[in-house]
C-alpha cells in the first residue's frame, strides 16, 4: 500500500507544473498564490521574490497548504493533491543548487533568465509534506484518501 500510494502522489506531482500555495498573512488571513514548482519525490521546490508577501508569510509561519491538480476534461478524471506541510527557505548552497537544477530542468525556458542574472533576489523554498489528501475521482465522485506522510515514506 505504501509504495502504490507514494507512486500515485509522485505521479501527480510529476504531471503538473503549477500549484496553489496558501500561506498566512500577518493579519491572520490566508493568502493563496499560484506558483510553478519542481519536485524530487515528495519534496516540493519553488522560487519567489525574496521580498514577496509569500516569503514574508513563510518567515513568520512556516505552515502552508497547497493544491496540485492534473488537467482533466470531465469530473470523472479529476486527480490531485491537497497537502499540509512546512516550507523552509533554502540557505545551504548545495540545497539551493539542487532546487535550482530541478526547476531549470523542468522549466528550461528559465535558463536564459537565470544565466543573465534576471533571477537575482529570488528565494528558493522546499516544502516538506506532513499530511496529503489524494483526490482520485476515477474511484468515485469526491473520492479522497487522507494520508499522514509517515504512511507513504
Amino acid at each position: 500500500m505504501k509504495s502504490a500510494l507514494r507512486d500515485e502522489i509522485v505521479s501527480i506531482l510529476n504531471g503538473a507544473n503549477d500549484m496553489t500555495i496558501a500561506t498566512l498573512r500577518s493579519d491572520g488571513y490566508p493568502q493563496a498564490t499560484t506558483v510553478s514548482y519542481a519536485n524530487d519525490g515528495l519534496a516540493v521546490y519553488f522560487g519567489t521574490a525574496g521580498s514577496s508577501q509569500k516569503a514574508q508569510n513563510i518567515a513568520r509561519n512556516d505552515k502552508i497548504s497547497l493544491t496540485v491538480n492534473l488537467p482533466y476534461t470531465n469530473w470523472g478524471q479529476i486527480r490531485g493533491l491537497s497537502v499540509a506541510g512546512r516550507a523552509e527557505r533554502l540557505s545551504d548552497e548545495r540545497q539551493i543548487a539542487h532546487a535550482g537544477d530541478l526547476l531549470l530542468r523542468k522549466f528550461p525556458q528559465g535558463v536564459a533568465e537565470y544565466a543573465s542574472g534576471a533571477l537575482d533576489g529570488i528565494a528558493l523554498f522546499r516544502i516538506t509534506p506532513e499530511v496529503i489528501s489524494v483526490l482520485d475521482y476515477r474511484k468515485g465522485f469526491g473520492h479522497t484518501n487522507l494520508v499522514p506522510i509517515s504512511e507513504v515514506t
